[in-house]
């Protein structure tokens, strides 16, 4: 994902995060597994923004 701009990549970390805490909130995933999600997603944007610098 490092070639991704950064712009690109703060978006969709938005959406996706969005989309997990959504299914969270309707009883489709536990706290563990939405925190998992959200921890991948840290990580590609934090490489994202490294492979901008």
């Amino acid at each position: 994902m490092s070639d991704e701009s950064v712009e690109a990549a703060v978006e969709r970390f938005l959406d996706e995060t969005e989309s997990a805490l959504d299914d969270y909130d309707r009883g489709y995933a536990d706290a563990d597994a939405t925190l998992s999600v959200i921890r991948t997603r840290m990580d590609e944007l934090a490489a994202a923004a490294d492979g901008d610098s």
